[in-house]
């Protein structure tokens, strides 16, 4: 064999010998120096080849497949109902290349959404069936009270936009006096069989206000 043949083949030798270890990731210097630089002692085969290949695949898919495993895993649910909200909206502004961030006001949104809280879930609600309707009396303390005289008002607006219905509201002490009426005879009965909670939760207006209220458009008001 030529001289120049035989270096060739003993560079090609070397570089396959040290190709599993460049398939399995080991790229270290003290690794590639282990490596023969002599020809045929460890060099493995042309069956051995395939065998290391396949190895390192499935490596690679076991690491895709725990990652994804990791990915399912993971908790989606933010944990409260106001942070959620306002993480949803953050999202949309984020995504919107129009957000007029000087404009956002986000702790306007934060305050609204307490009030929410207040009127959903600690308003005292007392019903009374009347001519063509109901009449609803509303009140809480405090805190409770200010969130139903600030929310009660405009959600009239909008319940008097829905199916015929008439709705307004009178400002008590502790809070607002509610009435809604038809004069459809069934919607009489919808409107009485909703009641207060059923009421407020009308209508799909909730989601643009808490949008505009972040953007600064619209705010909650007497």
């Amino acid at each position: 064999m030529k001289s120049s043949t035989r270096a060739v083949w003993i560079i090609t030798a070397s570089a396959v010998a040290i190709l599993p270890a460049l398939v399995l990731g080991n790229h270290t210097p003290a690794a590639l120096a282990q490596q023969p630089n002599t020809t045929g002692q460890n060099m493995p085969s042309n069956e051995q080849m395939p065998g290391m290949l396949e190895h390192h695949r499935q490596m690679m898919q076991t690491q895709r497949q725990e990652a994804g495993e990791a990915e399912l895993n993971s908790p989606t649910m933010p944990g409260q109902d106001a942070f959620g909200a306002i993480q949803e909206i953050v999202g949309i502004l984020e995504s919107d290349p129009k957000t007029d961030w000087s404009k956002v006001n986000l702790e306007a949104l934060r305050q609204h959404l307490i009030d929410m809280n207040e009127v959903t879930l600690k308003a005292n609600a007392v019903a009374k069936p009347i001519d063509e309707g109901v009449e609803i009396s509303v009140t809480g303390d405090q805190r409770t009270a200010a969130a139903i005289q600030r929310m009660l008002p405009a959600h009239a607006k909008e319940l008097s936009q829905l199916n015929g219905w008439s709705a307004k509201t009178e400002l008590v002490p502790n809070g607002v006096l509610l009435t809604v009426t038809s004069s459809n005879p069934q919607q009489v009965q919808h409107i009485r069989g909703l009641g207060f909670i059923g009421l407020l939760v009308s209508g799909s207006h909730h989601q643009p206000h808490h949008l505009a209220m972040a953007k600064g458009e619209f705010v909650h008001s007497h």
